[in-house]
């Protein structure tokens, strides 16, 4: 085999390499988990395994934080258990949402501060503050050059109708124009539901159909999920979607009613990267 031979293997295997490495590192993932009344109630035992559960995603998008003084004491709590994982964690939490003393709550990001940075500070999206309780969350990230915004939504509970403000979120793609708009949370509706047309007619895409994601009361027949209510919303233009799912962190409790004072929600991932 010739020197000119073994150059040009070596040349094709190191740019296959890189490719391949660049592709790699260009790969988010993202955590979006209701996380029931998050505030001070959580355990250090509950705190730690929820640091376990999380720690292998680049942002972590959390909602039903308590608004009171007990919701931030448990997100520092929170962020201590993460940076203990071996990672370095930034957070970022919101005022209390616009809604009535009843519902008000507030939302997190935490990220892995070095990989991804945020650009500014985090935003509830006063818009419509009047006709969504909960207003979204808002941040921009960026992962050297590729920049992309993530929207955290709790919408109202389903007897209380969310579509009605749900509806609204269709003109949050005309605010930022410029942005890759990702919408996560806990919608309180299927994905499939009419109210979601409009997003999806503007290529907007779910990321998991058919998939439940809160728990129900007690498990039938092993059957422990009750309805789908958490998902992404990503534009497909601009957002590839690479991967998608829920952790069953319930089955690792040998007791379902411990696995509820967790959360009454799984988390929900994707994994993604942009156009």
């Amino acid at each position: 085999m010739s020197h000119t031979s073994n150059i040009r293997k070596a040349t094709l295997f190191a740019t296959f390499f890189f490719i391949h490495i660049v592709a790699f590192a260009q790969t988010i993932s993202i955590c979006s988990w209701n996380v029931k009344d998050f505030g001070q109630s959580k355990t250090t035992a509950q705190l730690q395994f929820i640091a376990r559960t999380i720690k292998d995603f680049d942002i972590v998008a959390i909602q039903e934080v308590v608004a009171g003084v007990g919701g931030p004491k448990a997100v520092i709590r929170l962020h201590e258990e993460l940076n203990k994982t071996g990672q370095e964690w930034q957070y970022s939490i919101s005022h209390g949402t616009s809604g009535d003393r009843y519902s008000k709550e507030r939302y997190v990001f935490f990220w892995k501060s070095k990989k991804l940075q945020m650009i500014g500070p985090a935003w509830l999206e006063k818009k419509y503050n009047l006709e969504i309780n909960r207003e979204p969350y808002l941040a921009r990230f960026n992962m050297g050059k590729k920049t992309f915004m993530i929207g955290s939504f709790h919408a109202i509970p389903k007897s209380k109708q969310p579509e009605t403000e749900i509806s609204y979120l269709k003109f949050l793609p005309a605010l930022y124009p410029q942005d890759q708009l990702i919408l996560c949370g806990d919608f309180n509706l299927s994905q499939s539901h009419s109210v979601f047309n409009p997003l999806k007619k503007m290529g907007y895409e779910p990321s998991m159909i058919n998939q439940k994601t809160s728990l129900r009361q007690k498990c039938i027949n092993g059957d422990c999920l009750a309805s789908e209510y958490d998902n992404f919303f990503y534009p497909g233009k601009g957002i590839n979607c690479k991967s998608s799912g829920i952790i069953p962190f319930f089955q690792q409790f040998s007791d379902f009613k411990d696995a509820r004072l967790v959360s009454d929600h799984v988390p929900v991932f994707l994994k993604f990267s942009v156009k």
